[in-house]
């Protein structure tokens, strides 16, 4: 029997063209696979010692209020208070069942400090503090305003001070590098040396109060271990 080189020809090419199109698909398919094993694996924070503290902090409800100016420390103090009261009176919760951080960085920092600093620095803390002046004075705090109950409607807080969060269960973040601005500009003012005063500052703070290389940084760590996030100002 005769053979037709031509219809041989085309056969053999109709064949070939199928073993390339099921190669190519079979590179599609392997690619798609690869793509989807990697999309699968879950993204996971890397975790360092230096914040373990979040998870140190008793509570099933986890909140972090960032704060950067004097009244927006002053409204943090009262919604975190909010917060507890309001779990309190809606869900029968109690203190120990909220883990609520307040951070203060940028000029908020200053009132991570004691009186005694106050005191002793006021005017370089007050100016560091965004010009910050005392309500009820006019002049630059000689007091922790933030922990005083007798700025009753003169500051954003309601009478909320430091001690009374701290009553129940509340830690603070203070930046590190803000808490650095201040001692330099407390330095400057009084001639001093301004890592002693950054010592003394830092023997100084609020009850409760965790030192942090920066606070947007304690703003990210925390939302990475499970805390919502608010802003404050």
């Amino acid at each position: 029997m005769a053979t037709n080189p031509s219809g041989l020809r085309e056969r053999r090419s109709f064949l070939s063209r199928i073993a390339a199109g099921a190669a190519i698909a079979g590179v599609f398919r392997s690619q798609s696979a690869a793509a989807q094993s990697t999309s699968a694996a879950p993204w996971r924070p890397t975790r360092h010692t230096q914040d373990d503290w979040f998870d140190q902090i008793p509570g099933s409800h986890r909140f972090i209020i960032d704060t950067t100016s004097p009244p927006g420390l002053g409204s943090a103090l009262l919604y975190a208070n909010n917060f507890f009261v309001a779990n309190q009176q809606g869900y029968g919760l109690g203190n120990a069942d909220a883990a609520v951080v307040i951070v203060l960085r940028h000029n908020s920092t200053g009132f991570a400090f004691s009186d005694a600093m106050w005191a002793k620095y006021s005017t370089a803390m007050g100016e560091a503090a965004g010009n910050f002046d005392d309500p009820k004075t006019k002049a630059k705090p000689t007091i922790n305003v933030y922990n005083s109950g007798s700025y009753l409607g003169a500051l954003p807080n309601g009478g909320v001070t430091f001690d009374a969060l701290i009553g129940r269960g509340v830690h603070f973040a203070v930046c590190q590098m803000a808490t650095r601005r201040f001692a330099g500009a407390i330095a400057a003012a009084h001639k001093l040396d301004a890592d002693a005063v950054y010592k003394e500052l830092t023997s100084n703070l609020v009850r409760n109060s965790h030192m942090v290389p920066a606070g947007i940084v304690a703003v990210n760590r925390a939302q990475e271990r499970g805390y919502a996030f608010a802003n404050a100002g």
